[in-house]
């Protein structure tokens, strides 16, 4: 059989049902391969060995079964997992392990997927490069030289270094497409409330979004279908159905997209976008119109403002959510030698276990946040969320999706725009207005710029995932996946 660790998903869960390969050899030829690459990439930051096989071994064993059983998996250290490390990449949380798992983790479990381990992010999912993780920076497979996005840079990476066939994200402004985007691989935001927030360590809890991060649009499909559903645990849960995002996916590899019209938002029509990534864009854009579907341009005029709004709204709720690591109940304690008040404790915990990153969006939070400022920040900042909403609607009424290059420009080099957060926060800033409205998204490769990779952004309606999974498809079965360098 050929090299287990180039398998996609669909595959090797093929090959283990049919006794072709055992969940266990699946497992450690995954884990071989972290063993040999990942000093170089550090896309982990604790990998599970013996929880990995113990589970493959109950595959093995006929103890569980599924679409996915015996597949591996490497989830984002944001997400709760019983008995594992889970220290969204800060010092604060360093050694922490949660006695209980996030919902969607108990869902892989139950689907007889193999978790690997946990992954790299930037700090509490702030940032768009994954250099903001207090356990050092992720490297990009395509150039160890250079970023992997961010936040969820650690599950990406992981993907494109062979390292792990699937891995869990999770976007709160882009952080599951703009890491795919660079990375050569696939990331989808699912509608908002679609996939379970329960046991995610929360930025942002009005934007927040597990998702799937697969090397193609099937196999992404394949585990969005094991992680999606209601869970009466998170109130923002959507009790509805899942969306066929499989059989959609399968119909769009088929190459027809015949009566799908495509919205070209003419907001982002390439200011502050590199050519290279213009170019490739407009590729895979022709690649589908020689597939049946048709471009129609749409005009989505609040869409510019969608990234101040969103560093208003989501650094006020992070100044919320982060108020609980107080260095009284879990996690860092600094200062407690009996001579300190309970506020200095705080103020110490918080200094040594904040990076630079998450304590700037604090600040800025709890000023938005404060007396005499709200209403015009973060009450300003959520009025424009429905006009982004409203353009969302108007142009849905026109066309099936909406499409777009994914980031502006590819990876780039580590430490070239960490002195400029405004820089920084151009990453997403074709992917933001999706979490502000609260629809799906997916990013796919579409081709190369100065042989880096480029992304392709398929925007969709909320609870029309499908669509985005079609579409998506479409354009691999056009142009293919990516292969990166070897390691």
């Amino acid at each position: 059989m050929s090299d287990l660790t180039k398998m996609s998903a669909a595959q090797l869960a093929k090959a283990i049902a049919g006794k072709e390969a055992s969940a266990v050899e699946v497992a450690t030829a995954h884990l071989d391969r972290i063993d040999a690459v990942d000093e170089r990439v550090h896309a982990f930051l604790h990998v599970d060995r013996e929880g990995a096989l113990a589970a493959a071994e109950r595959v093995d064993k006929g103890e569980v079964t599924g679409p996915l059983a015996g597949v591996p998996i490497a989830v984002k250290d944001v997400i709760a997992t019983k008995g594992v490390p889970t220290t969204a990449a800060s010092k604060i949380l360093e050694g922490w392990r949660p006695p209980y798992d996030a919902t969607l983790v108990e869902r892989l479990r139950a689907a007889g997927t193999v978790m690997l381990g946990k992954t790299n992010m930037d700090e509490f999912a702030m940032g768009s490069s994954t250099e903001y993780s207090a356990y050092g920076p992720t490297n990009n497979p395509w150039d160890l030289g250079r970023i992997p996005g961010g936040s969820g840079g650690g599950s990406a990476a992981a993907l494109a270094a062979y390292e792990a066939p699937l891995a869990i994200g999770t976007d709160t402004g882009g952080s599951i497409r703009q890491p795919g985007a660079v990375t050569g691989t696939v990331g989808a935001k699912p509608t908002y409330g679609g996939t379970s927030r329960y046991g995610l360590i929360a930025f942002s809890s009005s934007l927040d979004t597990p998702g799937p991060c697969a090397r193609n649009v099937e196999d992404a499909a394949l585990l969005h279908s094991v992680i999606a559903g209601h869970d009466p645990r998170d109130s923002t849960s959507i009790p509805q159905p899942v969306p066929d995002v499989v059989g959609a996916a399968r119909l769009g590899a088929s190459g027809d997209l015949s009566g799908v019209k495509l919205g070209l938002v003419k907001e982002f029509a390439g200011d502050g976008s590199e050519p290279g990534v213009l170019s490739a864009f407009h590729e895979g854009l022709e690649a589908l119109v020689k597939l049946g579907a048709e471009v129609v341009e749409v005009s989505c005029p609040h869409f510019e403002y969608a990234l101040p709004a969103y560093y208003l709204i989501a650094p006020s709720e992070a100044s919320s959510n982060l108020a609980r690591f107080d260095g009284v109940r879990y996690g860092l304690r600094v200062g407690d030698d009996g001579n300190r008040s309970l506020e200095e404790v705080m103020s110490l915990t918080r200094e040594a276990g904040f990076g630079p990153e998450v304590k700037r969006r604090i600040i800025l939070g709890t000023y938005a946040l404060s007396s005499g400022y709200y209403d015009a920040y973060y009450g300003q900042a959520q009025k424009v969320r429905t006009l982004i909403t409203r353009d969302f609607q108007s142009a849905f009424e026109r066309v099936d999706v909406l499409v777009s290059p994914t980031t502006p420009f590819v990876a780039f080099p580590f430490g070239s725009r960490t002195s400029d957060p405004y820089q920084m926060y151009l990453a997403d800033l074709f992917t933001i207005p999706t979490n502000l409205y609260g629809g799906p998204a997916i990013s796919v490769p579409c081709g190369l710029s100065e042989g880096l990779p480029v992304g392709f952004q398929v925007m969709a309606p909320t609870l029309a995932d499908d669509r985005m999974y079609r579409v998506a498809a479409a354009l691999e079965s056009a142009v293919g996946t990516l292969t990166p360098p070897a390691l």
